[in-house]
């Protein structure tokens, strides 16, 4: 695990935004996206057995679930922070925003933050409130809890920065808002000493001190005749390794990026709505119609595609051991072979559908559903 090293130390009205029902649909207006063929009978090549559950509220929100260490850190709609440890589903704390949530979780393993639909950023520690902030426009993604600051991302491109003890602004810059924004999780996280976030379609290398700017790589530039086709936000999660970052421009591209040049390695069209994840040597993402893919890294050309789960709505993928794993709309987890994208085990959880990417800790594999499942699988 890449763990954040730095050290501790008017906007314009959102004329509307985009659903996340709506972007993973991929289809004009009125028309029906089309059924997804039946699923062939399980085979399950690798064993896996469901060790634990427990239950939460409803999560409608783009849920980000955070891991340190043993411990993931999750939420529901009410407001309700829960940390698991991941091994036993035991429960380790429980707090409460008071008020629906609109982003979250983002955690340090002490420091806890999630965003409300009221524009405020409420910090827990050890399951006791710590502050509440309020923001100057709307964030669907998780806060970023590191060197003793939380970092917030709006959703019309702004970044905050606040301290992590008392919630006092430290800075905060803006770029020009857009007439749409895409109501899911962007990219924010920390490469050494500097943020790096997704504006646009470009990745920003930003320093956390101060706000200023470092350096800019185009992922994607915006295309189309109206608002909807121009919208090229990055997406979360990406893959990380080392100072590179790979990352999915909303339905426009893939690509990575040398953050420590602050230079694109290689950018391909793609068409995908969730976040990609990976290794050192393969990329994998989901496309906006379920097609599962895979790219090399070091090029950018494809390696492999999975049409089995065609039109089905997938979550972003998490690898782990010889897997890529996603979780679908029916509350089915698919793990494929990383090696060419076969079929290796079919999890199942509850009807209401996977609410947020899948997760590991503690050799567990951890999955949300939207009616408030909390599963733990683990190898047999």
């Amino acid at each position: 695990m890449n763990t954040p090293r730095f050290p501790r130390t008017r906007m314009l009205p959102l004329v509307g935004s985009l659903l996340v029902a709506a972007v993973l649909a991929g289809c004009a207006a009125g028309s029906p996206r089309p059924k997804p063929a039946e699923l062939p009978a399980n085979v399950a090549l690798i064993g896996v057995r469901q060790a634990w559950s427990a239950k939460m509220p409803a999560v409608s929100f783009p849920l980000q679930v955070s891991v340190r260490g043993n411990q993931v850190a999750l939420a529901g709609d009410d407001g309700t922070v829960l940390t698991l440890d991941a091994a036993s589903g035991r429960e380790l704390s429980r707090a409460s925003a008071g008020e629906p949530l609109a982003a979250g979780v983002g955690s340090d393993g002490r420091v806890s933050a999630v965003v409300t639909r009221t524009n405020r950023v409420v910090a827990f520690e050890g399951g006791k409130e710590l502050w509440r902030h309020k923001l100057a426009s709307q964030s669907y993604t998780a806060p970023l809890v590191a060197g003793g600051r939380v970092f917030v991302l709006g959703a019309d491109r702004s970044l905050t920065a606040l301290d992590g003890q008392s919630g006092a602004l430290l800075w905060r810059v803006t770029r020009p808002a857009e007439p749409l924004v895409l109501r899911q999780a962007g990219v924010l996280l920390a490469v050494g000493d500097t943020l790096v976030a997704g504006l646009a379609g470009r990745m920003v290398g930003i320093d956390p001190d101060s706000g200023s700017v470092r350096w800019e790589a185009p992922v994607a530039a915006s295309r189309g005749t109206n608002d909807v086709e121009r919208l090229i936000d990055l997406v979360g999660g990406v893959n990380r390794q080392g100072t590179e970052v790979c990352a999915r421009a909303f339905q426009t591209a893939v690509g990575c990026v040398d953050t420590a040049k602050g230079s694109v390695r290689w950018t391909k069209p793609a068409n995908g709505a969730t976040g990609v994840a990976g290794d050192d040597n393969m990329l994998f993402g989901a496309e906006a119609d379920g097609k599962v893919m895979a790219w090399r890294v070091a090029s950018g050309e494809r390696a492999w595609i999975n049409e089995r789960l065609q039109w089905r709505v997938l979550t972003g993928p998490l690898v782990l051991g010889r897997s890529v794993i996603v979780g679908d709309s029916t509350g089915l987890v698919h793990m494929l072979s990383r090696e060419n994208g076969s079929p290796l085990n079919r999890l199942n959880t509850d009807s209401s559908g996977v609410a947020a990417t899948p997760v590991a800790a503690a050799d567990t594999l951890v999955v949300v559903t939207h009616s408030g499942g909390v599963y733990g699988f683990v190898p047999e």
